[in-house]
């Protein structure tokens, strides 16, 4: 049916009223051939134009899995067809749905946040890149947008289907329980995820407005370049280069760069390229000459100054992908001994790619030179993040020159130790840490699909860090870098794979309560063997504490007004346990560790008086560390044995046949197909419509 022309179409006249949209052979028939009920319908569809013969065409689909097509030549006509009908089956509580134009409008059972036993009906809308919702519990949703998701993936059997989206703080389950309109919107939702375009702004989308394809390039340099000698200065191959281009360009997330697949000067030249080939430009048409201007500033603050305020006034996606280059090549040069790359010679490759000149303009190279030898200033980079960078950076060199000088491993595989549930030899693990970007979510999968622990609803199976000789243990955030951890492992101290047995009350606790801030008394006591200092009999002392979204204060006791110590909340890692060696007052404590600037390691115990309190305290910590997103989205930990068709990271079943295949397959259950004519609509009263539509032929 998606196929059909104009001379499949019979002429049919039609009357919307009183939520029931009539269809008859004439405007003179009394009986009418059929009748659609608002009550049935399910969605509303708007394809683009000419997709069915008509210029203009919707589609409505009901409860009984049929499909009824409609066409007009007038858009005007067309859209006011849409409109009643939208609003004779949308409820009053999903009305502000209708406050925008659609591509799909219509209701789905589906499951989100914590309450995923039993399924809901909830009310969606597609417009453009942006899937809006609203749920019976709540007022209209923040949309999704759907170039943002970090995952869309098909989940379950044929019979059972479960489309999953994941945006950083949310995730939606979508249920196939009718097959026509599923698809429709799987379809339309798979469309609106992909990349849209050559410009910036309509690339798919990491979470802080990078596009994916510049952060894929980025990352895997990263990992497997840093050392390459004329990194970005040589070329790659030509063919392998454009293949890899158009592969990105297609889907960026379903693409993941591995070494010995591709070389990482085939990856810097297609980054090169897209960066030279975007239409606009990354500094833009319009103010691409304000920064070439600003490169001939001879006074360096007042120049900096300048870049600043140019920076500033860049569209956000440009601004964000400004930024993640300039410091990615700012790492680059920090290993210009070794890959021969500097500053300047980044410039020289850098700024004609940059601002899509003929390299005669030195100008804009030394706009790239200024950027990276003021990377700290202009783009406002605090110390603990270039800390992070650091270690990150560091941690990828030494461990792959690690693994060259033992000869046990390629560049690149990096090899770590992994417990399921305790230390025992029977539960040890290898793995081949691959890429070096692994995230501890990944590497607990790995770990349990290696020893097939199945993952039910509610299992939290997390990594966690175990000291030894501390007798604690922290449990890595789900998004926190495998790579650096291992570097920084001692002798005492290993990784584990085992469920977290609190998250689910803590989560609980998370959603019930208000604000971002906990405070209260917990028993105190500094580690003097590290400070050389601490309270006067060097055991718990009562204090107050309050921790909020910037840092961790401690007062003497509740009156006081100054903090005795004051500690920035994200330098801060925090491991459940004490030592028993300290004495503890309760066994409900943690150990708080902090590395000063100086890389010097502070350490500090806190107990509290029940278990339920230390809970509390750590979602906290969790909470403001993490800027609220304290536990993954859950469609990555259950059931991960789905068909090898790609879409983002997550494997997809495949459709068969294609749009217009899929819709003869379902041809027997529409008996009735119907298209509007183009025809002038008849009003027959407030919110009622009539005009012909004809049908297709049986």
């Amino acid at each position: 049916m998606g196929a059909s022309g104009k001379g499949e179409f019979s002429r049919r006249w039609c009357v919307l009223s009183d939520g029931v949209l009539s269809y008859y052979e004439n405007e003179r028939a009394v009986t009418p051939n059929g009748e659609i009920r608002a009550s049935e319908i399910v969605c509303l569809a708007v394809p683009p134009p000419d997709t069915h013969g008509f210029e203009h065409t919707f589609e409505v689909y009901t409860e009984g899995e049929r499909l009824y097509l409609f066409g007009l030549e007038s858009a005007e006509q067309a859209h006011e067809w849409v409109k009643c009908i939208a609003k004779a089956f949308v409820p009053p509580l999903a009305e502000d749905l209708l406050a925008r134009d659609f591509e799909r409008l219509g209701r789905l059972p589906y499951k989100a946040g914590l309450s995923l036993q039993r399924a809901q009906e909830g009310w969606f809308s597609l417009s453009g890149s942006e899937l809006r919702a609203v749920f019976p519990e709540g007022p209209c949703e923040e949309p999704l947008q759907l170039r943002k998701l970090q995952e869309l993936s098909i989940q379950g059997d044929s019979e059972n289907q479960v489309l999953v989206l994941v945006e950083r703080r949310r995730t939606l389950y979508i249920q196939g329980e009718r097959r026509l309109d599923f698809m429709g919107w799987l379809g339309a939702i798979q469309k609106a995820a992909a990349s849209l375009g050559d410009t910036l702004s309509e690339q798919q989308l990491g979470d802080s407005d990078i596009p994916v394809i510049v952060y894929r390039c980025v990352d895997y340099i990263t990992q497997c370049g840093l050392t390459s000698e004329g990194i970005y200065r040589k070329c790659g191959q030509t063919s392998k280069t454009q293949r890899l281009l158009e592969s990105l360009r297609q889907d960026a997330r379903s693409v993941h760069l591995k070494e010995g697949e591709q070389h990482v000067d085939d990856v810097s030249s297609a980054l090169k390229r897209f960066l030279r080939d975007l239409p606009d430009g990354l500094f833009t048409r319009t103010q691409r000459l304000a920064w070439l201007e600003a490169s001939e500033i001879e006074d360096e603050e007042e120049k900096v100054s300048r870049y600043r305020e140019l920076l500033v006034r860049l569209p956000p996606v440009n601004r964000a992908t400004v930024k993640a280059l300039i410091s990615h090549l700012y790492c680059v040069q920090c290993f210009s001994d070794t890959n021969q790359m500097n500053v300047h010679n980044l410039a020289i490759v850098f700024g004609p790619t940059l601002f899509q000149t003929d390299g005669q303009d030195y100008k804009a190279g030394r706009v790239v030179e200024d950027l990276i030898n003021h990377y700290v200033v202009v783009f406002s980079v605090d110390e603990e993040e270039l800390r992070k960078q650091r270690e990150e950076i560091t941690a990828i060199v030494k461990m792959r020159v690690a693994g060259t000088a033992s000869g046990t491993q390629h560049a690149g595989d990096f090899i770590c130790t992994v417990y399921l549930e305790e230390k025992k030899a029977e539960t040890e693990q290898h793995i081949k840490v691959i890429p070096a970007s692994m995230t501890a979510e990944e590497l607990t999968l790995e770990i349990l699909d290696r020893r097939n622990v199945g993952i039910r609803e509610k299992d939290y199976w997390t990594c966690f860090e175990v000291n030894e000789r501390e007798e604690a243990e922290r449990p890595l955030h789900f998004a926190e870098k495998v790579l650096p951890i291992l570097h920084g492992l001692g002798t005492d101290s290993h990784l584990v794979v085992k469920k977290h047995q609190a998250m689910e009350a803590m989560l609980l606790y998370l959603a019930s309560r208000v604000g971002d801030t906990k405070h209260g008394m917990m028993k105190f006591r500094e580690d003097r063997s590290l400070l050389g200092l601490g309270l006067p009999s060097g055991g718990f002392h009562d204090r107050y504490f309050i921790l909020n979204s910037s840092c961790l204060r401690l007062y003497k006791e509740v009156r006081s007004h100054r903090p005795e110590k004051e500690w920035p909340v994200k330098s801060l890692k925090v491991y459940l346990g004490v030592k028993k060696k300290l004495r503890p007052p309760t066994c409900w404590g943690f150990t708080v560790v902090h590395e000063t600037e100086k890389h010097e390691k502070q350490q500090w115990y806190l107990c509290c008086d029940t278990q339920m309190e230390l809970r509390e305290w750590f979602a906290t910590f969790l909470f403001v560390q993490h800027d609220g997103l304290v536990w993954p989205s859950e469609p990555s930990r259950v059931s991960r044995a789905v068909p090898e068709v790609r879409l983002g990271s997550v494997s997809l079943i495949p459709l068969r046949g294609s749009e217009n295949e899929m819709r003869r397959s379902v041809a027997a259950f529409t008996s009735d197909p119907l298209s509007v004519s183009g025809s002038p609509c008849l009003w027959t009263g407030a919110g009622d419509l009539a005009g012909y539509l004809p049908s297709i032929p049986q």
